[in-house]
């Protein structure tokens, strides 16, 4: 069990790292994008909310903020 959830953060991993290329901050995808890459929305490592209150759903270091129309924004966790 342990091991098909890690693959499936990992899997998730690999497709937001996919959208968001070394060059670039930030991306958007929309959801019927990541479906079709075989993104699992009810897989994440943890959730990062800011002060306004929007929540960022991370995979280990790659992270998505929902958007208007089924639009995600995605983001690179800065190294410290």
């Amino acid at each position: 069990m342990i091991r098909n959830i890690n693959n499936a953060l990992l899997k998730n991993r690999r497709i937001l790292a996919t959208v968001l290329t070394d060059r670039m901050e930030t991306a958007r995808a929309n959801r019927d994008k990541l479906l079709r890459l075989g993104f699992h929305f009810g897989y994440q490592t943890h959730v990062y909310t800011t002060k306004t209150g929007r929540s960022y759903y991370y995979c280990y270091d790659y992270g998505y903020l929902a958007l208007e129309n089924d639009w995600y924004l995605i983001v690179k966790k800065k190294e410290e």
